[in-house]
């Protein structure tokens, strides 16, 4: 295997602007690979785990997904609780997103859990939002739209009792 070259702390604003670019030319695993980077040199830089908190959501959904537990894991390292409630929102809501182009039997109802899941969490964050900051009002209502639109309801019927004919 290979010893990785270590992030000098002077690189990091740098790399921090890589990672994000890397996220919007949609190439999450770059910002990813980079924002461990940092997080090798800084364990605790915040910044860098949200911005991979953010790449390892991004590919939910995709053909090279990821499950739950690393970003649940990141997100449990964020220190700001208004910014762990607002994530904790993003993470749900796009795990909904994914579910729903997924499109499989009881995806609609898998995706009401996760968007309610994440209208609690920025329910939770509105109410500890800087003044002038609505991103988490903004997001429970893209939430209520998706769910409106989609004519989601809970799931009714236990999805383990699958009855064969």
């Amino acid at each position: 295997m290979f010893e990785l070259k270590p992030l000098s702390k002077e690189a990091i604003p740098a790399a921090l602007e890589k990672a994000t670019r890397y996220r919007l030319l949609n190439e999450p695993g770059e910002a990813e690979s980079i924002c461990h980077d940092v997080l090798a040199a800084e364990p605790d830089n915040q910044p860098a785990l949200i911005i991979l908190l953010l790449a390892l959501t991004d590919r939910f959904g995709k053909t090279y997904a990821i499950g739950m537990m690393p970003a649940n894991e990141v997100l449990a390292r964020i220190r700001d609780p208004y910014e762990k409630a607002y994530y904790a929102g993003i993470v749900n809501e796009r795990r909904a997103k994914a579910q729903l182009q997924k499109g499989s039997p009881g995806a609609g109802h898998d995706a009401y859990a996760y968007l309610l899941e994440a209208m609690n969490c920025f329910e939770k964050a509105e109410s500890l939002r800087p003044p002038g900051n609505d991103d988490a009002l903004l997001h429970w209502n893209v939430c209520a739209r998706i769910i409106m639109r989609n004519h989601l309801t809970a799931r009714t019927e236990d999805p383990s009792a699958l009855q064969l004919e």
